[in-house]
This record gives C-alpha cells, sequence and structure tokens, in this order.
C-alpha cells in the first residue's frame, strides 16, 4: 500500500454511490449498492460516498451497510452526504459510525443565485450556518468535509471566507465544487490557485474537487485543479451522475498514470519518478467499469475514453499496421493495465464446482455459499450451449446474478414464433408474487415487441420503453449477448438488465427484471402513503 502522506499524491473520493446514481434510471437497491462498494475498494479508491443517510431509509441502510462491510481498517472511508443541518448530519453520523474511518461530507450553497432562489438566505446567514454545521459534524467524527455548492459561481471573496470559517471549526476536506459545470479549466485552476493564496489556514486542510461534464470539461477542469494545489478528485465510474455526468474516474487516473512524468513536479517529484500519483488498482478499472454499468443500466459508448469498446480498436489499415510493428505508434497505454486481457479460455464443461469456484476468486468475486450455486449452475448450462468460455463470460454470468432485483415476477417461459412471411408471435408464462402461473400470447411488429406486449398482459404495470440495447460479450456466434432496457412510469426510470446466449430470453429476462424494480418502488410508496396516513 502507498504511505506517502496524502498531499504527496490524489486521493480519489468516488462518489458513484452518490452522484451517480443520481442519474435517472440508475437507481440502485443495498445489495447492488454493497456489490459496488466491494469492488471499488478492490480497485483502491481513497474515500467511498456510500450515499445520502437522511434521504431515505434505503439509503440510511445501505450506507451502514457498507460502513460495516467495506469500511474496514484496511479499506477505505466510508462517507455520508449531509445538507448543512442538524437532522441531515445526525442521520450521517449514524450511518458511518460502523466504519473504521467514517467521513461526514456536509455542504450548503453559496453562490448567489442559489442564495436568492434556493436557500433564501444571505451570505452572512449562511456563513453562520457553514462553521456551526461542521462544528456539530465533528462531535460526530474526526473527519469533516465541507463543500461550497455551486463555488464555481460563486464570489470568490465570499468563498474565500466561509472556508476560513468551515476549516477553523474542524473541516479537514474542503471541496471546490463545480456544481453545474459552467467553469473552463483556466477558470478553475485559477479558482484553486486563489484559494491557496488568499484562505489564510488552507494548509490545514486537503483542497478537493468536485464537477459535472455539461460542456464536456470535468477532467480537463480537474487536472487543471491539480496542477493548482488540488489534491482530492471527487469522481465516478464511467463518468455517470446527473445530467452529463460527473468527471470519469477512469480517465482521471489513466491521465495521471500515463502523463506521470509531466505531472510529477507538481508534487514536488522528479519528472522521472515511477512512484503512484494515486493508489489505484488500475487492472480493476475495466472490471469494475463493466460491474456499474450492468448494475446500473447505464450503457458505456463504444467511444468512451479508456473503458469503451473502441477505446483499443484499430480500423484504419494504416493504424493496424503500424500497431502490428509497435503498439507505442497508436496506443499511448496498454490494455492490459486497466484489466482488458486478451479473451482467456478458462473452464469447459466437464470443470466442477470448485475450479469454477477458485476461477471466480481469482476474477475479484467473492459471492455467499447460495449465489455460488447459482452461478455454477448458469456456467454448466452455459458450457452445454458454448464450447469455449471466456473470463468475460464468466463475469457476465456472475453479474448477471447479483443483479439482486426484486423478484415480484419470475419468467418461467417464453416461445417465439417469427420469420420474413410469418407474424411474430410470443407466448409466455410469468409466475406471480403469488405463486400462480399466467400464460398469454401476443403479436407484435418483432419478436421483442412481441414479448414485451405478451408479459404486459400478464403483469399490469403501466410504463413505456425508451431504451432497449443489445451488446456481445465476447466475439463468435454463440457469444452471450447482454440486454439493457429502460423503462419510465410517470416520471420515473427503471432499469433491467439480463445476459444469455439467447438475445430473445434476455430481452425478456430484462423486461421483467426492469417492471420487478418498477414493481418496488410502486409498493415502496403506497406503504410509504399508509404510513403517512397513519401518522396524520
Amino acid at each position: 500500500m502507498n504511505m506517502q502522506p496524502q498531499h504527496d499524491r490524489i486521493i480519489i473520493f468516488d462518489t458513484t454511490l452518490r452522484d451517480g446514481e443520481q442519474c435517472p434510471g440508475a437507481t440502485l437497491n443495498g445489495d447492488e449498492k454493497l456489490a459496488i462498494a466491494k469492488q471499488l475498494a478492490r480497485l483502491g479508491v481513497d474515500v467511498i460516498e456510500a450515499g445520502f443517510p437522511f434521504a431515505s431509509p434505503g439509503d440510511f441502510d445501505a450506507v451502514q451497510k457498507i460502513a460495516a462491510t467495506v469500511g474496514t481498517e484496511t479499506g477505505p472511508t466510508i462517507c455520508g452526504l449531509a445538507r448543512a443541518t442538524r437532522e441531515d448530519i445526525k442521520a450521517a453520523g449514524e450511518a458511518v459510525k460502523p466504519a473504521a474511518k467514517p467521513r461526514i461530507h456536509t455542504f450548503i450553497a453559496t453562490s448567489d443565485i442559489h442564495l436568492q432562489y434556493k436557500l433564501k438566505k444571505s451570505r452572512e446567514e449562511v456563513l453562520k450556518i457553514a462553521p456551526e454545521m461542521v462544528a456539530y459534524a465533528k462531535s460526530f467524527v474526526d473527519d469533516v468535509e465541507f463543500s461550497p455548492e455551486d463555488a464555481g459561481r460563486s464570489d470568490p471573496e465570499f468563498l474565500y471566507q466561509i472556508l476560513e470559517a468551515a476549516i477553523a471549526a474542524g473541516a479537514t476536506t474542503v471541496n471546490i465544487p463545480d456544481t453545474v459545470g459552467y467553469t473552463t479549466p483556466a477558470e478553475f485552476g485559477g479558482l484553486i490557485r486563489g484559494i491557496k493564496e488568499n484562505v489564510p489556514n488552507i494548509d490545514q486542510a486537503i483542497i478537493s474537487v468536485h464537477g459535472h461534464n455539461d460542456l464536456g470539461l470535468a477532467v480537463a477542469n480537474f487536472l487543471s485543479a491539480v496542477e493548482n494545489g488540488a489534491r482530492q478528485l471527487e469522481c465516478t465510474i464511467n463518468g455517470i451522475g446527473e445530467r452529463a455526468g460527473n468527471a470519469a474516474l477512469e480517465e482521471l487516473v489513466m491521465a495521471l498514470h500515463v502523463r506521470r512524468q509531466y505531472y510529477n513536479p507538481f508534487f514536488g517529484r522528479a519528472p522521472e519518478s515511477t512512484e503512484p500519483l494515486t493508489q489505484i488498482d488500475t487492472k480493476q478499472i475495466y472490471k469494475t467499469s463493466r460491474l456499474v454499468s450492468n448494475l446500473t443500466g447505464m450503457l458505456v459508448q463504444p467511444n468512451k475514453a479508456i473503458v469503451g469498446a473502441n477505446a483499443f480498436a484499430h480500423e484504419s489499415g494504416i493504424h493496424q499496421d503500424g500497431v502490428l510493428k509497435n503498439k507505442l505508434t497508436y496506443e499511448i497505454m496498454d490494455a492490459e493495465s486497466i484489466g482488458l486481457s486478451e479473451n482467456q479460455i478458462v473452464l469447459g464443461k466437464h470443470s466442477g464446482r470448485h475450479a469454477f469456484g477458485n476461477r471466480l476468486q481469482e476474477l475479484g468475486f467473492e459471492l455467499p455459499d447460495t449465489d455460488l450455486n447459482k452461478a455454477f449452475v448458469r456456467f454448466k448450462e452455459l458450457a452445454d450451449k458454448k464450447k469455449e468460455i471466456s473470463d468475460w463470460d464468466i463475469e457476465a454470468i456472475v453479474n448477471d446474478e447479483i443483479q439482486q432485483a426484486p423478484d415480484f415476477f419470475r419468467l418461467e417461459l417464453v416461445q417465439v414464433s417469427c420469420g420474413d412471411r410469418a407474424q411474430p408471435t410470443a407466448t409466455v408464462t410469468v409466475r406471480t408474487p403469488d405463486g400462480a402461473e399466467l400464460t398469454d400470447a401476443a403479436i407484435g411488429t418483432g419478436p421483442v415487441d412481441a414479448i414485451y406486449k405478451a408479459i404486459n398482459r400478464v403483469i399490469n404495470v403501466p410504463n413505456k420503453l425508451i431504451e432497449f440495447s443489445v451488446q456481445s460479450v465476447t466475439a463468435g456466434i454463440d457469444a452471450i449477448g447482454e440486454v439493457t432496457i429502460r423503462v419510465q412510469h410517470e416520471d420515473r426510470v427503471y432499469s433491467g438488465h439480463a445476459a444469455n446466449t439467447d438475445i430473445v430470453v434476455a430481452s425478456a429476462q430484462a423486461y421483467v427484471n426492469a417492471l420487478n424494480r418498477l414493481s418496488e418502488a410502486l409498493k415502496k410508496e403506497r406503504l410509504h402513503a399508509q404510513h403517512e396516513t397513519a401518522v396524520v
């Protein structure tokens, strides 16, 4: 483990489970959050912002479970977000308490537009609230982070005042958010430089940055901030988050890794130093990206930097020729450096449960016996259909099994008839929550449309399909296909995911998966409404 003082390297603060989850349709349940948190720990992030404990009982429970399970002495700091109110801070303090290294991250807006229209408070009022709430957070944990929301559009002089007061009250990290993705790299770097030069006690805290990608500048802004003294970067896997998303962890980490000679002097190092600038295990990047994409239903675009399907692909003949002669001609990093290795054949249909379990451990999966048994059954089924099973196939199986979607409805049968001169027809059988098996059929414009219409006849939950995507896990006619869909009900979006060698079956399973998430949300709303009525 890297034992450098924290100001001599970059602290990676991952907010995938908090800001990333705020994407429409990216809502995660507690088990999925825990699975991602465990992988983030393997990745080597320094801080996991596990959620917003006051937002809901489910969020509180998830943060508390992550704190207890992942927040070990050798694991990451576990952080809970809280507005600058006593109720929020108390909830965050209780949620992160089980962690060996707990942190409360409290925030209040400082830009004039937020003060006037959102908070309806004066600068003087906010200047009083901030240190009071930092001090209150300090009564729960030693590690307190303070954020002046919308710092990118705040008056710098007011920003200096409130940061000084927050640090004096006990903030150990001060985070500078570009909340609406408004600034440019030169502006954002200048803002960080101004803070270092004008906040008298800034040496008592670490400067952090948080930024959104509305203008496509989040990563560039962060790198400019690093050059000017920022030492914590708040980012998400695949750059997911509200609106256009956050600064992408994988892009920041690999930029600092590939361009180490350029960034070393900003840390007081010789340019040729080989000491890593972060403690991220870069070989875990691709796996983490895939897990987050699968569980959130947020697909990674093919041309996405670092983790996109085309990131290491070469179509141009000139490029192909150069790469074959020397990879460095057109590749500035090795695909293996992010864990994207060649498609290695590892197991076959004669492999036993023990060998399968060992391979899962080598791939970084730690499954309880129940989940391991389910995954092994899926593996044997796949082995009967596919002669060559790769690590990617195994990862697809396991990721599919750990989705942990609520099991209100279960797909028991899918049968499709279609062709160029036939009317696409689908028959489905679904097991309902009360154990009944309902069968229905429908005609559609294609096999998937027919399946979805048949499922809708059985599961009568109004929704609108807004996204349908199919991806191949590996090459070949017998490859596993992953289907990701998103459905909308009123103003909420729910995702579904499934993997199968039969795309039609995967499409049906993904749809039922999404409808189960929708049904779970509707059930919680009904229970909440009943509770509210009882309280009143």
